[in-house]
């Protein structure tokens, strides 16, 4: 069992990379395989904690710092893991190196979105005279263009990290053991995404930071898309109920 599983998925060929290849690949799977789906998690499903008592506590923080670390440490070990495998060579553009190019190139592009994003506003932010015009709380064109910006190239570089993570291990010819790793954890993490889906957990951004008064501007727009909740209640036990 041993032998077979630490034996190259391709019998014809050998595994043999170079120690700086190896750590680029650890690295970039630590990112895009580990941190990226996690951070995407965190965003998705825990704007309102389970057993949060929403929609009397609002604009929990939790998701937040999780999706913001966890996305900071996955594009500095991405430059990281970038400089092991340098120079570049473009006259080689392999499969793996043509989508690995295109994912650091969203990756930049999801920085300079998130610096664009606009302003906050809202009840919990500084305001003079009661003014709380921002960006999000207004739900601005601005905002409304980041976000669906954001998301689409968000979920579309999950994907591209996933293809470059495999077609990476199949250029490497990795053994068996990595093949069934991987396909485990993403196997996990696809099941996870949709328990929590259909648990209801995906709640609307605007309404876990400022609640369902449709006094906020926010809330007097169309629902959100995206399999999005706007909730009635959140239940204690992580489900949500719509009176």
């Amino acid at each position: 069992m041993w032998e077979w599983l630490l034996s190259e998925v391709d019998a014809s060929r050998v595994h043999d990379i170079l120690p700086a290849v190896s750590w680029h690949a650890r690295i970039m799977v630590l990112s895009w395989g580990i941190l990226v789906p996690l951070a995407v998690l965190a965003a998705r499903f825990f704007k309102v904690m389970p057993g949060q008592d929403w929609p009397n506590q609002l604009d929990a923080q939790t998701w937040w710092r999780g999706h913001w670390i966890g996305q900071s440490l996955a594009a500095g070990l991405s430059i990281l893991g970038l400089s092991l495998v340098f120079p570049l060579n473009f006259s080689d553009l392999s499969l793996h190196r043509v989508v690995g190019y295109c994912v650091l190139m969203g990756l930049l592009a999801q920085i300079l979105l998130g610096m664009k994003r606009g302003s906050k506003g809202g009840p919990t932010a500084p305001a003079e005279d009661g003014d709380w015009h921002g960006d999000h709380y207004n739900m601005t064109p601005r905002r409304r263009m980041f976000e669906a910006l954001h998301k689409v190239l968000g979920y579309g570089l999950l994907l591209l990290g996933t293809l470059a993570i495999f077609v990476g291990l199949w250029e490497a010819n990795g053994p068996r053991w990595m093949w069934i790793v991987l396909i485990l954890w993403y196997v996990f993490f696809v099941g996870l995404f949709g328990v929590l889906q259909r648990r209801g957990m995906a709640i609307d951004t605007y309404q876990a930071i400022w609640g369902p008064d449709v006094s906020h501007p926010g809330n007097q727009g169309p629902a959100p898309k995206w399999g999005m909740n706007r909730p009635d209640k959140f239940e204690g036990d992580g489900h949500v109920r719509n009176d």
